[in-house]
């Protein structure tokens, strides 16, 4: 955003298509009340904006972003590309998505866009141009959204269009059958292919060749990638204020590579009550992105629902906090869905701040004194910002290779990340993609990144190790090439070289059996998966095993490279043990049931504490601050209440 519009923005998700002119009067009435100053409007629309091909109607909708902007409530328009019309949709069949099954998608619901296809390609671009035209340039609107949660649904289209497209889109990577079946190691079980026309894409549910698996699921994402690419194009034609895609961050379709074109990160979260502070791993991440304030444009005010009610209640707080959360980490907009729910059709079950009849829940009050308060602090949290010296590495190749191979029975790469992350509650901590340069970090923690081989990352992360920093890297990282394959000259691409080891066993089974401890006696807890090593050329054991047949083994090394350090892990640790590697300074002692924020800037130094499990809980500062929003001046040992939120400025 532009520095006239820094500040902090707390909005919802508002359909105007759904009601008559007097309910939306209303609804900026009750906006007004709870200080609501942004709705997204759009995004499911297009049916009322283009009732007959090539008539647009946007008179309706250029009324409602006029009367909120004249009641001090701006707007981020979207583009509803994941919703043509019935019409549009019955009369181009090839528009629909096909499921693996070779059926065409009913028009039932949203999201059933074949990407691939020309027509729905060329509609998107018809509408999108005609909407930048009439609100490109109106002052009211200070974002754009782009389609809705894109995402790769039942792995994606397998339409013949798309199927062709997969075809190619394998040529012009490998060049010629035989460089991709001996990238693939199709010979084993016989099974090269003779022709590129012979590959067909793989279908849930049949063991299939991990490699086949991962080359579909990123060539449906690289779809996607020129979907969203073709629309940003489009709009910076028109439009000056930032453009975004509201996404889940899972990594599964690659944060860095969708948001490459685009001006914003925008997220989507229903996490409930009992996972907020979980929550923080992914501000953590979409922070980076692209190094500047994030959106959150979609998180449940009390609870998700479709059919029915779901993702649980929450307790007294706790929106209060889910308000905070993300601000304190780095956004500057957070945005609930929904504003007032729909009376009729999908997802009659869920929460919003408002029922269908206009009537307000205890949520909403919540909204309504987080807005309050952040505006308290408006001015210290858009002058200062999230700076962090220690980087935890979350990778989209390791992500869909551990779909196709897990390797360690039930392993969840997301999940296993987060309970790492955890530790880092009073840190702060930058959760980046191997992309992501590594200027300014002390530390960086690599676990299970699978592929180290990418982006040059090899060679960056040498020179970066060279000149000062501190690598942690393992477990079940560097094992895997792009394509799924492990790699044949040693156990790692580089790591053992690095990190000056060889590597005498890996065992991925997650089990009993193996005890460790630090060189100093102190038991080390370990699990997931068992690497063992001995140490060459002057590393040293930091740690060795102490049961099962890798006893006077090592499971964690140290070697020095250059001014810095690579430290690498054969094993899951626990928070304490990752710490203790760590060695870094934290923002605060604080009990854990509290997510520390350390802010620094033109505005100066300070901490934003939130409480996110419903208990009470403490901070202990090193000396006198103010806090914002009480106004009060506090030092020492400092009690936090249940889902309450402290903005303390040092004086």
């Amino acid at each position: 955003m532009s520095d006239k519009n820094k500040r902090i923005y707390i909005g919802a998700a508002y359909y105007p298509e759904m009601w008559d002119e007097c309910e939306v009067d209303k609804d900026i009435a009750r906006c007004k009340q709870l200080g609501i100053d942004v709705l997204r409007v759009g995004e499911f629309a297009w049916g009322k904006m283009e009732p007959r091909e090539g008539v647009f109607e946007f008179d309706w909708l250029l009324s409602v972003v006029d009367k909120l902007y004249a009641n001090g409530i701006y707007t981020v328009m979207c583009t509803p590309t994941a919703t043509p019309p019935r019409w549009m949709l019955d009369k181009y069949n090839e528009m629909r998505r096909t499921a693996a099954n070779g059926v065409r998608d009913d028009v039932s619901s949203r999201c059933h866009i074949c990407k691939t296809s020309p027509v729905a390609r060329e509609k998107n671009r018809i509408i999108v141009t005609e909407m930048a035209k009439v609100f490109g340039a109106h002052k009211g609107i200070i974002g754009w959204q782009i389609d809705n949660e894109i995402f790769p649904y039942g792995d994606g289209c397998y339409c013949p269009q798309c199927k062709a497209a997969f075809r190619d889109y394998l040529e012009n990577k490998f060049g010629s059958v035989e460089n991709l079946n001996k990238a693939w190691g199709m010979v084993r079980w016989s099974l090269d292919y003779e022709s590129f026309d012979a590959i067909e894409p793989p279908v849930d549910g049949q063991w299939r060749h991990p490699s086949l698996k991962k080359a579909w699921w990123d060539f449906q994402c690289d779809r996607i990638y020129s979907y969203v690419d073709e629309q940003a194009d489009i709009l910076h034609k028109y439009t000056n204020v930032p453009i975004g895609t509201d996404m889940m961050a899972t990594d599964e379709l690659d944060y860095y590579k969708i948001n490459r074109r685009l001006d914003v990160v925008q997220f989507n979260h229903y996490n409930p009550a009992r996972d907020l502070a979980k929550t923080s791993f992914s501000y953590d991440f979409l922070r980076c992105v692209k190094d500047k304030p994030f959106w959150v444009t979609e998180t449940q005010v009390g609870w998700n629902g479709s059919w029915f009610a779901a993702c649980g209640y929450r307790p007294v707080g706790n929106c209060y906090a889910n308000t905070w959360l993300p601000i304190a980490l780095g956004a500057e907009m957070n945005m609930y869905w929904l504003f007032r729910t729909h009376p009729s059709g999908h997802e009659l079950a869920h929460g919003a701040l408002y029922s269908a009849a206009g009537r307000a829940y205890r949520v909403s009050e919540e909204v309504k004194d987080a807005v309050c308060d952040i505006k308290k602090c408006e001015s210290f949290l858009t002058s200062t910002a999230v700076k962090s010296r220690i980087a935890i590495h979350y990778s989209n190749t390791a992500a869909n290779n551990f779909t196709g191979a897990a390797i360690v029975e039930g392993f969840k790469y997301r999940d296993k990340l987060i309970e790492l992350h955890s530790a880092f509650k009073h840190y702060n901590t930058d959760v980046i993609d191997t992309p992501h340069s590594l200027d300014g970090y002390d530390v960086l923690i690599s676990p299970f990144t699978t592929t180290l081989d990418e982006n040059g990352f090899a060679e960056r992360v040498t020179k970066w190790v060279e000149n000062g920093g501190t690598w942690i890297v393992g477990p079940m990282s560097d094992i895997m090439d792009e394509n799924t394959c492990k790699y044949t000259h040693a156990p790692y691409s580089f790591l053992e070289e690095l990190a000056g080891v060889y590597t005498k066993y890996q065992k991925p089974i997650d089990n009993d059996v193996f005890g460790a401890t630090w060189a100093d006696g102190t038991p080390l807890s370990i699990s997931t998966c068992f690497d063992a090593y001995e140490p060459q050329r002057g590393t040293r054991s930091l740690a060795n095993y102490s049961a099962g047949e890798f006893t006077s083994l090592s499971v964690v090394t140290e070697r020095k490279v250059g001014k810095g350090k690579v430290i690498l892990v054969g094993s899951a640790l626990d928070a304490n043990g990752l710490l203790r590697l760590v060695n870094s300074p934290r923002i605060a002692k604080a009990s854990d049931n509290i997510i520390l924020s350390g802010r620094s800037g033109d505005g100066g130094n300070g901490i934003v504490a939130v409480e996110t499990e419903n208990r009470n809980g403490h901070i202990e500062l090193d000396g006198q601050y103010k806090e914002l929003i009480t106004g009060k001046k506090l030092s020492g040992s400092i009690d936090i209440a249940p889902h309450s939120v402290l903005v303390l400025v040092k004086n």
